[in-house]
């Protein structure tokens, strides 16, 4: 990527690069943003988990997930700034859409790669998508939405997320005009702004940049006259081909643009023979009972039973023990995952345990915290119903509050779930929880493993 340093310096700071010294289109300086890298990341992850459980996301095992996080790997390579932990998904929904979320999870309908021509159009959309994560599109929305501390926010970006069988449905029109993902509607200046960044990033990976333009015509052509957007979530700015355009004149002329592959059109012969659901069946949760299943079915029985042996995580905000045969996978902030091989599908924990930190909107007491909590987690979790009442506990001395639930229809197959929820306090007002995750009929097999385990969970 060429290089020219005409930015302020306080944007250089953060992105640590600068923008093709062809192109005319200057970043806008950072917005004002209450997120640090760290937590954008770890919230974005968690809102990944939650659109796996909301939307029918194609395996990473299928091969056009993989073509496309080829394709991904490919262009953010040139993306400018902050090396994100890009994330690329495949949802199977016929609309032509595609969004991402803070951090760095993106996610592109196959309706999108069942339209697009050439690689180079699906690159263009991908690109622009790209763009929406180096500016912080999204945590800059909900900065903007929310005047105060943004962990109010955080209960509409994360609400359900971290807990198996989340209920709910991204709205059909588009993922941003779901409750709780209201960040994700993005503005028409910040949709003229991912247009221009994306036409450099593909232009720098050898792409032909009209691409793009060719795209919106491809969308104009279905959705008619009110097109060039991608659904709700993306507004059209106006007069964008003309733009970009405009964008693409100011880029040096190559001989040798990439208009499409062998391996485009390998996936393109794919997807023609697939039929995507619709809005309207993913609204209805047609699509979690088509195999008559919320999550994925495990190709093998999950061998979950601990060896006997224990490990111990020590992790900035707490420490614990876990079974030897079982793997824990850190993550930003005082939240990591623990499950035995195979207990995890598709970002679904169906074996295991989720620990996270919670805040809640303003000072309370325990008991206040823990219902707040509850309040939000089942706010995404419809099915989830008490089993239990709240108790008072000791984890190493420190107070916190039990319940265990059960998850109608939640873990795989369409089976019952039961979920163990402990919630402990930390000395800075938030709390500490843990959530204890198996099959209805597994749990009490592994009961006296979760008791072990919370028995060895120290908050630091």
């Amino acid at each position: 990527m060429k290089i020219r340093c005409s930015f302020v310096a306080t944007w250089l700071l953060f992105l640590g690069a600068c923008f093709p010294a062809s192109a005319t289109f200057q970043q806008p300086p950072p917005c004002k943003n209450a997120f640090s890298v760290e937590r954008e990341i770890a919230e974005g992850r968690k809102a990944a988990q939650q659109v796996y459980k909301t939307m029918p996301v194609l395996p990473d095992s299928s091969p056009v997930t993989q073509y496309v996080q080829q394709l991904g790997k490919k262009l953010t390579q040139y993306a400018p700034g902050y090396r994100w932990p890009y994330e690329f998904h495949v949802v199977n929904q016929a609309d032509i859409n595609a969004f991402a979320l803070p951090g760095g999870p993106i996610f592109v309908n196959l309706g999108t790669i069942q339209a697009a021509e050439t690689e180079a159009q699906l690159a263009g959309v991908m690109a622009h998508e790209i763009s929406h994560v180096v500016m912080r599109h999204a945590t800059c929305n909900i900065t903007r939405q929310q005047s105060q501390a943004p962990w109010w926010a955080l209960g509409q970006l994360a609400a359900g997320i971290f807990i198996p069988g989340a209920g709910g449905a991204l709205a059909a029109q588009g993922v941003g005009a779901a409750a709780g993902m209201t960040f994700l509607k993005m503005s028409r200046e910040s949709e003229k702004q991912a247009d221009l960044m994306g036409t450099d990033i593909a232009y720098d990976a050898g792409y032909d940049p009209r691409g793009m333009v060719q795209f919106f015509e491809i969308i104009q052509s279905k959705y008619g006259s009110g097109g060039a957007q991608f659904l709700s979530d993306h507004p059209n700015p106006g007069n964008r081909t003309e733009y970009v355009n405009d964008e693409i004149a100011t880029l040096p002329p190559r001989t040798n643009w990439i208009k499409t592959t062998p391996e485009f059109q390998k996936i393109k012969k794919l997807v023609a023979g697939m039929k995507p659901y619709t809005a309207q069946q993913i609204s209805s949760g047609a699509w979690k009972n088509a195999n008559g299943a919320a999550v994925a079915v495990p190709s093998k029985p999950v061998d979950f039973k601990p060896d006997g042996s224990w490990k111990q995580l020590d992790s900035a905000g707490f420490s614990v023990q876990y079974p030897g045969n079982w793997m824990a996978t850190e993550q930003a902030g005082n939240a990591a995952t623990i499950a035995p091989s195979g207990g995890i599908i598709n970002n679904v924990t169906i074996y295991g345990v989720i620990i996270d930190d919670y805040r809640p909107d303003q000072s309370m007491d325990l008991a206040a915290a823990t219902n707040q909590l509850i309040a939000t987690i089942q706010q995404g979790n419809p099915g989830m119903k008490p089993a239990t009442s709240i108790q008072d506990v000791l984890v190493n001395k420190q107070p916190g509050k039990s319940v265990e639930f059960v998850n109608q229809g939640a873990s795989a197959g369409g089976a019952a779930e039961r979920d163990w929820l402990v919630a402990i306090s930390r000395s800075d007002g938030s709390l500490s929880y843990l959530v204890f995750v198996a099959p209805q009929k597994d749990f009490e097999s592994l009961r006296a493993t979760y008791e072990q385990m919370l028995r060895t969970f120290r908050i630091q």
